[in-house]
């Protein structure tokens, strides 16, 4: 499978958990040659203000992190058009979840899914898209952005069940044929993280849920890093949710 993927992903640009030294070698480290990767290039500055306010991208700007949110997002909009024609994966930073219009927090300074999802909206590239954030934090930013588009529609599981989380997972992901299917892919819920709930296994059956419906509904589907913090787990949590996409191609896997 492609990877977006950046060298300078591996700065250390803030002081927050998500920019922290090692957090993307942790995940480079396990997926090795197991995947293609493919270099990450800045995203246009209209395609970032036609979600932000030039305001909030001029304080980006003032904060000198500009540069690096417009790399992610740039990577971000990569893996979704890949994603149109096969399963991609966006290994990039900073996160994008928590990124409204006009302000940001949560680590996150342009809300990627955002961007990318106008982005293939305007250019008439997708009529509708699915949106599963599974990340621990509710995904605020991309639902006070797309919320109200119209033609996203998205889906934050919160269950302190494994099983009932899949399950609702699986249930959102089959209501409707969708375009694309965008995952904000936050690995802090992992038993071993700030969660303290999901399993590895459960990701790669994730990533099997996803990319089945996104077969289903012959749309394409992509994911894009969020949160996750325990360096010890978070490449195999990556790497088992890769692979689900990928086993999700195959006919009778469980």
């Amino acid at each position: 499978m492609k990877v977006i993927f950046h060298e300078r992903f591996h700065d250390v640009y803030t002081s927050d958990p998500a920019a922290a030294m090692g957090r993307i070698e942790a995940v480079t480290s396990v997926l090795g040659d197991r995947v293609d990767f493919v270099a990450a290039v800045p995203a246009k500055e209209d395609d970032i203000l036609a979600v932000h306010e030039p305001a909030h991208v001029k304080c980006v700007k003032y904060e000198g992190l500009y540069d690096i949110a417009a790399l992610a997002a740039g990577g971000a909009i990569q893996a979704a058009e890949t994603g149109l024609h096969e399963p991609c994966f966006a290994l990039i930073r900073p996160p994008g979840h928590h990124a409204s219009s006009d302000k940001a927090w949560g680590f996150c300074y342009f809300n990627n899914m955002a961007i990318v999802l106008e982005c293939l909206h305007r250019k008439g590239k997708i009529a509708n898209a699915f949106v599963l954030d599974f990340d621990l934090h509710f995904g605020d930013g991309t639902v006070n952005i797309l919320g109200s588009k119209g033609y996203a529609t998205i889906f934050n599981p919160s269950s302190s069940d494994p099983r009932e989380y899949i399950a609702s997972v699986e249930e959102h992901l089959g209501a409707s044929a969708w375009d694309i299917i965008g995952v904000s892919a936050g690995f802090d819920n992992h038993e071993e993280d700030w969660g303290g709930l999901l399993s590895t296994e459960d990701y790669r059956t994730m990533g099997r849920l996803v990319r089945r419906a996104a077969l289903k509904s012959q749309g394409g589907c992509f994911a894009i890093l969020e949160g996750g913090y325990n360096h010890q787990v978070l490449g195999w949590n990556v790497l088992a949710f890769i692979e689900g996409m990928e086993e999700g191609l195959k006919k009778g896997s469980p």
